[in-house]
């Protein structure tokens, strides 16, 4: 599979390492960039939105957003409260895998600053993706969120967290779907 523009590749706390499939992605793909951000083991919801910001605002073409977890959270509070307008237009969608949630008892406490989450459209199509297992969102979350975001829902069972644990190897059936959103259309 090749992709066109740019992935911006937005792991969630703790970052992703090895085995998982957002590594495994940027390793096969030579337009996914992972976004730095400034501390992966105590992140700061203004910090990484402003990386992430940052991260747009130098690109100079059309890029999607691979989010997982923590990552798809900024995400929606990046597209609602940082966002220009003229980085919005450079986005031509978002795949969001297992966001968390911030009143469930997983959640880290210190991460209070993601706890209400933005239930509003996204400016671009996006992609949800959850699974039944998830020890950090139930479904009803993950559905409430989909439905906010104006984001379509894949559910794909008993995955957990979604993660290099899942054993999803190079997920092919999340880059179809990735690619969707490149082309412009997220299907249903």
């Amino acid at each position: 599979m090749v992709f066109g523009q740019k992935v911006l590749v937005l792991p969630g706390y703790m970052n992703s390492g090895e085995g998982h499939w957002q590594t495994r992605w940027e390793a096969l793909h030579t337009r996914f960039e992972r976004v730095q951000m400034p501390d992966w083991d105590h992140p700061v919801r203004d910090e990484w939105c402003r990386t992430l910001d940052a991260a747009v605002a130098a690109s100079t073409g059309p890029l999607a957003f691979a989010a997982h977890s923590l990552g798809c959270l900024t995400v929606a509070f990046w597209a609602a409260q940082y966002a220009t307008s003229e980085s919005l237009a450079k986005v031509t969608g978002a795949l969001l895998v297992a966001p968390p949630d911030p009143a469930g008892p997983e959640f880290p406490p210190e991460l209070s600053a993601y706890a209400t989450v933005p239930m509003v459209a996204l400016p671009f199509p996006s992609i949800l993706v959850a699974s039944t297992d998830d020890p950090y969102a139930g479904i009803p979350f993950a559905r409430a969120c989909a439905t906010a975001w104006g984001s379509s829902w894949r559910e794909i069972g008993a995955r957990g967290h979604i993660n290099a644990d899942s054993g999803l190897g190079d997920w092919d059936e999340a880059q179809q779907w990735l690619a969707s959103l490149t082309r412009g259309s997220a299907g249903a």
